[in-house]
């Protein structure tokens, strides 16, 4: 791994996850254990502004933290993508009492913070419907409906954000929910082939009853795109760390016979390094809230790279990989690499919102 990736977690936080690395991936038991080791390695500060309790720095500082739990779990770096990302829609909501009410224990890892708008995401997408509904009440909000996958929903306690459809042909809302709001309800942990201690359960709401001083943005439509790069920057973090590893794993058992590889692995990790910077260079500024196709792409070729990296990874290692005890750290990778693909959006759906993007372009042209 880089010396960069290295730096930026304490040394005795790294070696508790590479400890606890194969555990997290293969049992639920460690859940509870991983919020507040994150909060007392300082992870949740990185990207934070310091007046409002973080370390400064800016977002692209906390892609690189991600990134860097990636390389030794991807469990981890999960959980952490989710916690981190509800503090980033409350740094860039409007309602600044919500934030200074939740981010004092979200920043501690007192209490788990998570991103339920996976929904919403695909909504803005045009790929499927809110499903969540509003009814206005005199003095609250009724929410009813589920939100099917969910991460980082710590059984302890937890505040997720929802996009809601409202009435009277209203603009849908994002509201932050919480574990103690009477109608909302935590299933168990859904049965993943891997990662499993990431507390990811689906959410049912009930007549929940929340007032309007817990919603983020009254405009759903107008704010998703502003937040989106962050929420799939964020995410890129894990692609970047699990290829970081996989290649560094590679590189180390170049040899005896395995030379051929020098030359792959070399180009991979220049374009690794080239499309990180790509990403990372344009996070914080406008670019990829005026030209998200641009984002999309990125987001595909990292996960393109970690499959790249994980089959160098294979060819270094030979057939110690399939041996339980020598391979165990290959087949975890192997496993949670199959989750980078799928995780929302898709790569499915990003390829879709990229055709739907390109087919007036093609039109005009052919017009």
């Amino acid at each position: 791994m880089s010396a960069i990736m290295e730096a930026v977690l304490p040394a005795d936080f790294g070696r508790w996850l590479d400890s606890i690395a194969l555990d997290l991936d293969l049992k639920s038991e460690g859940a509870s254990l991983l919020l507040p080791k994150l909060a007392a390695a300082s992870l949740f500060k990185v990207g934070v502004p310091a007046q409002h309790g973080g370390t400064g720095a800016d977002v692209s500082d906390a892609v690189r933290a991600i990134a860097a739990v990636s390389a030794r779990s991807l469990s981890a770096a999960f959980v952490f993508w989710g916690h981190r990302t509800f503090i980033e829609y409350l740094l860039q909501s409007p309602n600044g009492a919500l934030r200074e009410r939740l981010l004092p224990d979200l920043l501690a890892g007192r209490r788990a913070g998570a991103t339920g708008l996976s929904n919403a995401m695909k909504f803005l997408g045009g790929l499927e419907e809110l499903q969540l509904k509003a009814t206005e009440h005199e003095q609250a909000i009724q929410i009813d409906g589920k939100l099917p996958w969910v991460t980082n929903l710590l059984k302890e306690g937890f505040d997720v954000a929802a996009a809601v459809q409202a009435g009277d042909r209203r603009p849908a809302f994002v509201a932050s929910l919480s574990s103690d709001d009477e109608g909302v309800a935590r299933t168990e942990d859904l049965d993943l082939m891997a990662m499993r201690a990431t507390n990811t359960a689906a959410i049912r709401i009930t007549r929940a009853k929340i007032s309007k001083d817990r919603i983020i943005h009254a405009n759903a439509s107008e704010w998703l795109p502003r937040v989106r790069p962050a929420f799939l920057g964020l995410q890129c973090g894990m692609s970047i760390g699990l290829a970081r590893r996989s290649l560094a794993e590679a590189r180390g058992q170049i040899g005896n016979g395995r030379g051929v590889l020098t030359g792959p692995v070399e180009r991979i990790t220049a374009e690794l390094d080239e499309t990180e910077n790509r990403l990372l260079s344009q996070l914080n500024g406008p670019a990829f809230i005026e030209q998200p196709i641009a984002l999309f792409r990125l987001r595909i070729r990292l996960a393109e790279i970690v499959n790249q990296a994980l089959q160098l990874e294979l060819g270094a290692t030979g057939g110690k990989a399939y041996l339980s005890a020598p391979g165990e750290g290959y087949q975890r990778r192997l496993r949670e690499s199959a989750f980078i693909p799928v995780v929302t959006p898709s790569l499915v759906q990003l390829k879709a919102a990229i055709e739907a993007h390109e087919q007036p372009m093609r039109a005009r042209e052919i017009a």
